[in-house]
């Protein structure tokens, strides 16, 4: 069981990432989601330039999803199950949780899923 402090420390980790994710997707819909003129291609272009945007809007939704892993994160808090491998049900180690406090499983388990996986694109 993890002490009161500790899992306050996690939270207000947790809850400065879920700040600066939701500072970038705020940035995304108020600047990047305008259309500029200058992005568009030229019609006498015989090469048009590639525009940013989807490559922006893949991070942000990359960003939307850890949003909600930090969610999940800071729900575990509140429910006590924070800081339990959701695999084997082990404690995850705090450096672990230093690195990545929204995990949700150990070291151990991560790399059994990552062998697994690995197994499968290997076929």
């Amino acid at each position: 069981m993890m002490k009161p402090e500790e899992l306050e420390k996690f939270r207000n980790i947790l809850l400065q990432k879920r700040k600066r994710m939701l500072v970038n997707l705020r940035h995304t819909l108020n600047t990047d989601m305008t259309l500029n003129s200058a992005d568009l291609p030229d019609e006498t272009d015989p090469v048009p330039g590639e525009c940013p945007q989807p490559f922006k809007f893949r991070l942000r939704g990359r960003e939307r999803a850890f949003i909600e892993k930090i969610d999940k994160a800071l729900i575990r808090i509140i429910d006590g199950s924070f800081g339990i491998c959701e695999d084997c049900g082990e404690p995850i180690h705090s450096k672990r949780l230093e690195a990545r406090p929204e995990t949700t499983v150990c070291v151990r388990c991560k790399e059994e899923h990552e062998l697994r996986e690995e197994r499968q694109f290997a076929k």
